[in-house]
């Protein structure tokens, strides 16, 4: 579902942040084919990094579109070009993304570069809500959970090389600079100190483990960064802003600081999807990684602190981006002070990970 709809009654579009109606409408009609206008959009609700639409022409066809959060952004992590590049690569993989239908590059259309994708329909599942709705059967979420892990292994068993994606980033070395990475956008765009963030960071790079082979990365692998069928089979991984190569398990220690246990503290908004009765518990999500990969998860709490503390200083830019107006006029108004404790939640349950490791 979206959480802004465009459109008047005489078809025309109305004004939607991030669209620039004029520039889209040529471009539709001049790069996809069978495209009629008008145009109309709406605003996906869900990513709090690059921002995605639904659009909709005349005929009721639909299409996903993807840009850069608005004003200011550290371009690295919204380079529409790339995250084109990797989905183009993957359509030919069995894993599962949405098909590519054309990028542009230049900013003269809408301000921003953005890419098309075919418009993937299927559940999303976000909170224990959207679970109770669609799959009722605590059977089938218990299905969901494997395939959840299933298809990770098979984004790791993709050969980067084989699919023009070998040049994607560095092989080697991949923990040490992502510490570097995260803690240079955590200066670039902190908003205030926290301690732990910087305690993490130092405790990390003291001990990183030796990396099991080379894949593909897809940095932000969760629950509802996939589009599943009504039958409840993976039908789309989506948002692969921040994919590069590197260490696999990096997305094992990502994918566990997004599935809690029961009873743990809630480490962001709303009641995590997986909460609901019949998903597997991380243990068993990741004994069915382990056997599907044949991977040693020995380390797993490395990369779980790692996984919380990239995931306090992804959330720190979103807030600094909040409160610039990054994501239109109603986001800054709305709960910069609670976004913020959660960083700091994230920091803390970061460090005490590390510590146990």
């Amino acid at each position: 579902m979206g959480d802004e709809a465009t459109g008047h009654a005489d078809g025309s579009a109305a004004p939607v942040d991030g669209i620039d109606a004029a520039g889209m409408e040529a471009w539709f009609d001049a790069h996809v084919p069978g495209a009629r206008a008008p145009l109309a959009y709406e605003r996906i609700a869900g990513g709090l990094s690059n921002l995605t639409y639904r659009v909709t022409d005349a005929d009721g066809h639909e299409w996903a579109l993807r840009r850069p959060p608005l004003g200011k952004t550290l371009s690295s992590a919204h380079d529409m070009g790339r995250e084109f590049k990797v989905v183009s690569a993957l359509g030919a993989t069995p894993v599962p993304v949405p098909p590519a239908v054309g990028l542009c590059e230049d900013e003269s259309v809408n301000e921003a570069p953005f890419y098309v994708m075919e418009f993937v329909r299927g559940p999303v599942l976000r909170g224990v809500a959207e679970v109770e709705e669609a799959f009722p059967d605590e059977g089938d979420r218990h299905e969901i959970g494997m395939r959840v892990a299933d298809t990770l292994a098979r984004v790791h068993a993709v050969d980067p090389d084989a699919v023009g994606l070998g040049d994607l980033g560095r092989k080697e070395d991949y923990v040490a600079r992502q510490l570097r990475r995260w803690y240079g956008q955590w200066e670039k765009s902190k908003t205030r100190e926290v301690e732990a963030v910087d305690r993490v960071h130092e405790r990390l790079a003291a001990r990183i483990p030796a990396q099991q082979g080379v894949s593909l990365v897809h940095g932000d692998y969760r629950l509802d960064n996939m589009i599943l069928s009504d039958a409840g089979e993976v039908a789309a991984v989506v948002d692969w802003e921040l994919c590069t190569l590197g260490d696999p398990l990096a997305d094992v220690g990502t994918l566990m600081a997004y599935w809690p246990e029961r009873g743990e503290p809630a480490l962001r908004f709303g009641e995590p999807a997986n909460l609901a009765p019949g998903f597997p518990d991380r243990a068993e999500l990741a004994a069915r990684y382990a056997e599907a990969s044949d991977r040693d998860l020995g380390e797993l709490d490395f990369y779980l602190a790692l996984g919380y503390w990239k995931l306090a200083i992804i959330l720190e830019g979103v807030l600094a981006r909040m409160a610039a107006g990054g994501y239109g006029k109603s986001a800054a108004d709305s709960g910069l002070e609670a976004f913020a404790h959660l960083v700091d939640r994230l920091a803390e349950t970061a460090a005490t990970v590390e510590a146990r490791g």
